[in-house]
């Protein structure tokens, strides 16, 4: 008898299919090992960096408490983990940590010279000598945590946290307290130099002689370091590694705004002041700051009491009432005829053409009582102007460039005037224009007659002013400088 086997490979198809499968999970788990092990390791360091922060944090707190006269000294403990902590509170220190403040009055001899660098560190040197400009500072300094590139600091009483490859960031807010009328600026300046490298805990002390230095107001320093302030425009420039967290910040408040001067690690707080309001003695100069534009009729009062100088009264009376902005001007004009006055106005703006003018006269006039007396009001409702066609003898252009929708040179409401829409109230007229003109801010009105003899009597006239401004506003301003005794150990 014959016997036969069959082959078969069945057995070993199991046993095959077994090896794959754990050859396919011992490389997928080796991926997975190589792939993730960065992430877990950045997850530790970020994890480690969280405890830092809250720890400068915590100090924040404590160094407010300090600096505040509510204790002589605090002390924080904070894990080094591989990191050095360093004080950065000597004279090398403060060259890259500094807090300038500058204001300015827009008619200042050099104003518009100091305008035109206004945002880069330093541009204050040549003008803060002349009238007009107020400048004083304080150093920072800072209290820092380096490990890796990553670091995290204490400076201007916030923390701040940067990457070795990205912007900067804010932990803590910074004691910079705005609200739209008032800021206030608790100047935190950190003396000591002392480093500490390692794994363990270290103790931060923070000390102050809880006296604090009033750099504003401060009439000692500066006759016109005064509330209300008297200035027209407050700068603070911020030089700090953490430039863009601070300029960030700013923005994020709801009544400021910065730029940033990459070069120089600053960054650029720019604040205007309200010029004063109500009823005075007429001057032959006075201001208007920047109307908020978000309401149809922000001049809420903008007229003249004129009384006339001599016997004759206001007659022959010719007088300009001017502001210029950059390249936008305007131009009331006041002309007696007949015992009335007449209202002439003129609109310009270079920027958007060489003959972008829109000119308007008057269809009503304002009585002048017993040759003597007019009260001149700007913001009448009932008082009707005509615009003048473009090529006529009185100049003129196509009033679309600023009554249009809203851009750099125009406004709503958009209206095609010149096709046959020509009267409008001089109230109507002197919100629209008004707004367009103080879009970039304060503007300085002068007042001139046009003949050797002036006919108004200063003395005896007034004028009133009275409007809803833009927010972003500065009325008051409280600086002070707060030595920190800072070490670690």
């Amino acid at each position: 008898m014959n016997l036969k086997f069959l082959k078969s490979s069945d057995a070993v198809s199991s046993v095959v299919g077994m090896v794959l499968i754990l050859g396919i999970t011992m490389v997928s788990i080796s991926a997975m090992m190589v792939y993730s092990y960065p992430t877990i390791y950045e997850m530790e360091d970020d994890a480690k960096a969280q405890r830092v922060e809250q720890g400068l944090t915590v100090l924040d707190s404590r160094t407010s408490k300090v600096a505040l006269g509510e204790s002589p000294g605090q002390v924080t403990d904070i894990s080094l983990m591989g990191g050095t902590i360093n004080v950065n509170g000597e004279t090398e220190d403060y060259n890259k940590s500094k807090m300038v403040v500058v204001s300015t009055d827009i008619n200042a001899s050099r104003y518009d010279d100091f305008k035109k660098v206004r945002h880069q560190w330093g541009c204050w040197e040549n003008y803060t000598d002349e009238d007009g400009f107020i400048k004083f500072n304080s150093s920072l300094g800072s209290i820092e945590y380096i490990k890796e590139g990553r670091k995290i600091a204490y400076e201007g009483g916030g923390v701040w946290s940067k990457y070795p490859t990205g912007n900067a960031i804010m932990v803590s807010p910074p004691e910079f307290h705005y609200n739209g009328e008032t800021l206030t600026l608790p100047l935190m300046k950190v003396n000591g130099k002392s480093s500490v490298s390692g794994k363990g805990k270290v103790s931060l002390s923070i000390s102050s002689d809880n006296m604090p230095e009033v750099l504003y107001p401060n009439t000692t320093a500066d006759k016109n370091r005064t509330n209300p302030l008297k200035s027209d425009k407050v700068f603070v420039y911020i030089k700090s590694e953490y430039y863009k967290a601070w300029a960030d910040y700013a923005d994020s408040q709801t009544y400021s705004s910065a730029t940033v001067d990459n070069e120089n690690s600053t960054a650029v707080i720019e604040l205007e002041t309200i010029p004063p309001q109500g009823t005075s003695t007429l001057a032959d100069s006075f201001k208007v700051g920047a109307l908020n534009t978000s309401k149809d009729e922000p001049m809420y009062d903008f007229s003249f009491y004129l009384d006339g100088k001599s016997s004759e009264g206001l007659s022959p009376l010719n007088c300009e009432i001017k502001a210029t902005s950059g390249n936008k001007s305007l131009t009331y004009i006041l002309k007696e005829s007949s015992k009335e006055i007449d209202i002439e106005l003129k609109y310009v703006d270079t920027s958007a053409g060489s003959y972008y003018k829109e000119y308007w006269t008057s269809l009503d006039s304002f009585p002048i009582i017993d040759k003597q007396y007019s009260n001149v009001n700007l913001l009448n409702d009932t008082f009707d102007m005509e615009y003048t066609p473009p090529n006529s003898n009185k100049g003129g252009s196509d009033p679309d460039f600023s009554w249009d929708n809203e851009s750099s040179i125009s406004l709503p409401p958009d209206v095609k005037i010149n096709d046959g829409n020509t009267s409008f109230t001089l109230n109507e007229i002197s919100q629209h224009y008004l707004k367009l003109l103080t879009k970039s801010g304060t503007v300085t009105f002068n007042i001139k007659e046009n003949q050797n003899k002036g006919k108004i009597d200063y003395s005896d006239s007034t004028f009133s002013l009275r409007y809803d401004s833009m927010p972003g506003f500065i009325t008051y301003l409280h600086v002070t400088k707060n030595e920190l005794m800072a070490d670690v150990y």
